[in-house]
Order: C-alpha cells, then sequence, then structure tokens
C-alpha cells in the first residue's frame, strides 16, 4: 500500500479550493486532505478583490455549467450565509438599458432569464425609478434574486469547516515542483516541503495553467490577466445607490461593464473596467512582471484578441487613463453623478481562460488525467458558484483517487 502523506491534495486557497476541500470531506469522512496555499491566508486574489455579488444566473446560456451553477450556488449559498451568521444581503438588481440599440439584448436577457428559471421583472423608466431614484433608462429589468455577501468570510468559514472535518490547510505553501507516478503524486514547495498524495487538484485560479504544465498536463489554454478596477462613492453620495445596478452586457465580450454595487458594508462601488494586466497579481499598472507579461505576450491568443476587440480595449484603457472618463461611463446610469464623487478602491485581477486561437473562454473549464484534475476557467461567478462547484471538482477528485 503506498504510504501517502493525504489521499488529495488540493492547490490554492480561494474559494474554489476550500469548496472542494469542504465538500470532499462531506462525500467521503475520513478521507485526508491537505490545502496548500501560497499566500499567508485564504482568499487573498480573485475571491477576496470582487465585489461581493451573488450572481443570479441569467447572463449564462441554458445548460451550461455557468447557468446551471449559478442559479444552484445562489440558492445555496444564501442558506449557508444565514446557517453561519455570515453578513449577506438578497437585495435584487437593475439591468438597464440606456440606448435603444440595447433594448434588443435586454429583451434576450428576459428570456434567457426565464430559461433559467430565474424571476424576472420588465420595467419602464417610470419603474425604474421606483427601485433607485437616481437611475435613469429606457428600460430594465429587475432580478430579485441577486444579493451580495462577504466571500473572504465565506471562505474562511469552508477553511474552518473543512479544518474541523480533519483537512490540513497550510498557509505561505508555494508550489514549485510536481512528480507523478502511476501510483501517486508529488509535490514540492518553496518551504522545502514535500506532499505526496493519492490524487491532486489543481484550484489555482490565476496560476492553474502554470500548475498543470507542472503537473505534466497540457491544459490547451493559457491565462490572461483582465486587471478590473474600481472607483467607489464618497460617503456622502453613497445613499445615491440603494442596491445594485447593470448595464445591459455587450455579448461579444465576458465583462459585464461598469456596475454599481451597494455592499453589505454600505458602500458603493463602481466598476470594474477591464484592462490587461502586467503581471497575474498585477492589480496596479506599476506591478510588472516581466517573465509573465513576456509570455502573455509570446501567447498567439493574447495576440488575436486584441486584433478582435481593439475597439472595446482601447475604451477600457482610456476609462483607465482618466477618470473623467470613467465617470462618463458611469453617469450612463448614474447622471447625477460628479467626478469628484469617485474615490480609487482595490482592484481586482480575472484569471480569464484564452484560447490559441484567441476564444474567450465563456463556460467554467475542468479537465483531468491521471490522479489528477485541474480548475482551468472559474472566474465570475464562480463564488457564486463555489458550493456545487467545489461538489464537482470533489466527485471527480473522488474518482481519480480510486482510479
Amino acid at each position: 500500500m503506498t504510504a501517502w502523506d493525504c489521499d488529495v491534495l488540493v492547490i490554492g486557497g480561494g474559494i474554489v479550493g476550500l469548496s472542494t476541500a469542504y465538500a470532499i470531506t462531506r462525500a467521503a469522512p475520513g478521507t485526508r486532505v491537505i490545502v496548500l496555499e501560497k499566500e499567508a491566508g485564504p482568499a487573498r486574489h480573485q475571491t477576496g478583490r470582487n465585489s461581493g455579488v451573488i450572481h443570479s444566473g441569467i447572463y449564462y446560456p441554458p445548460g451550461s455549467l455557468k447557468a446551471r451553477f449559478a442559479v444552484e450556488g445562489a440558492a445555496e449559498l444564501v442558506k449557508f450565509c444565514a446557517e453561519y451568521d455570515i453578513p449577506h444581503e438578497t437585495t435584487g438588481k437593475l439591468i438597464v438599458a440606456t440606448d435603444r440599440a440595447e433594448l434588443p439584448r435586454l429583451h434576450a436577457l428576459v428570456q434567457r432569464g426565464r430559461e433559467n428559471g430565474i424571476p424576472v421583472r420588465e420595467l419602464g423608466p417610470a419603474q425604474i425609478m421606483e427601485y433607485e431614484p437616481h437611475v435613469r433608462g429606457l428600460a430594465a429589468i429587475h432580478v430579485g434574486t441577486t444579493g451580495t455577501c462577504d466571500y473572504g468570510a465565506v471562505a474562511n468559514r469552508l477553511a474552518g469547516l473543512a479544518a474541523d472535518a480533519g483537512t490540513s490547510v497550510r498557509y505561505g505553501e508555494e508550489v514549485r515542483a510536481i512528480g507523478r507516478r502511476a501510483s501517486a503524486v508529488a509535490v514540492r514547495t518553496a518551504s522545502g516541503s514535500v506532499v505526496r498524495a493519492g490524487a491532486l487538484v489543481n484550484c489555482a485560479g490565476l496560476h492553474c495553467d502554470r500548475i498543470a504544465r507542472l503537473a505534466g498536463d497540457d491544459p490547451g489554454m493559457r491565462i490572461v490577466p483582465f486587471r478590473g478596477e474600481y472607483y467607489e462613492l464618497v460617503p456622502s453620495r453613497a445613499p445615491l445607490v440603494r442596491g445594485l445596478v447593470y448595464p445591459v452586457p455587450d455579448p461579444a465580450f465576458p465583462f459585464l461593464g461598469v456596475h454599481l454595487t451597494r455592499g453589505i458594508d454600505g458602500r458603493v462601488h463602481i466598476g470594474p473596467n477591464a484592462v490587461p494586466a502586467l503581471a497575474r497579481e498585477g492589480y496596479t499598472w506599476h506591478t510588472v512582471r516581466p517573465d509573465e507579461f513576456a509570455a502573455t505576450l509570446a501567447y498567439p491568443g493574447a495576440w488575436r484578441i486584441a486584433r478582435r476587440h481593439w475597439r472595446y480595449g482601447a475604451g477600457e484603457l482610456r476609462r483607465s487613463a482618466s477618470k473623467r472618463a470613467f465617470t462618463d461611463a458611469v453617469r450612463r446610469l448614474l447622471p447625477v453623478v460628479r467626478t469628484d464623487d469617485l474615490v480609487r478602491a482595490p482592484a481586482g485581477v480575472r484569471a480569464q481562460a484564452v484560447l490559441p486561437d484567441g476564444t474567450l473562454m465563456d463556460d467554467f473549464l475542468f479537465a483531468e488525467s491521471a490522479r489528477a484534475v485541474h480548475v482551468l476557467n472559474a472566474p465570475s461567478p464562480a463564488a457564486t458558484a463555489s458550493l456545487p462547484i467545489g461538489r464537482e471538482v470533489a466527485r471527480r477528485a473522488l474518482a481519480a483517487l480510486d482510479g
């Protein structure tokens, strides 16, 4: 019998990795699980740097993993937060058309929401003001199942529940090398520790493709990082927004546009825009990792994105460079806002999987090989969908262990 240190080794202590560890302990009690996280605590990147929205699933094609897991996950997440006294609120949200060209896309969202089993109410201009007195638009839809929560607190609770069930969550352990044999996987970390396991789960987010390659697998894609830059309303102007207000998204691009989000702390975040990050953890323009940036520039898919979406990208870069341009984008939804009403807020980076032909992966993406499961695309709404994603990855990991 192989003397493993654990049965399943999870790389990544974000919400997906911790949900996976939690799900394994529930599906197969007694399974020995170790989670390795390179940071000093959980949820330091995508999980802890988003706008805290519990997404309804309205945007995603019926039958897709994103649609199924977001709808299931939103309901489960609200119950989870209530059970463990985690701050959350179901506020509902408006998706607002401000231009006639957006009306067909808004009506398509109504149909998609109904196909996904999501309650949707269509609104005219006067009804928009009943929900959001300072928001203006030609038409809107109200989605009642959307809300907000503290995803960092959710991740902390998942880590605690997994630990209570016997999981060892080890922080400050960056994976540097992975070896695989027919019967086991071995991982060496920057500290010199070696962990042997029966199966490996890669939930490394911004670094998931690199971890897949370390494990000897070709992920068939590359993470191209996009920074999402946020502002927030100064406290005296926060009452301008009651809940969540979104523009009608551009179906050609997997970003939702600059939106308004009243968080559980009462602060109103505005954003994000989406610009190329110069490092996988490039939260400012000043954060540059030459090796990572050079790898992105050398990737054919990145150039194909640039050629295909250069007009969209130019607008995003302009809003990044100019606070006035960013304010103008906000004023489409919230005309009363002024440039002085906005102050910078922390940015996030989206781990976007891109195929060599420049296709931006839209759905969640999982891959499997001998004794390994890789989560290769899990950006928004992965936090919302984290509980069902965790169960799905746990199922695959336990099958890999048995194999």
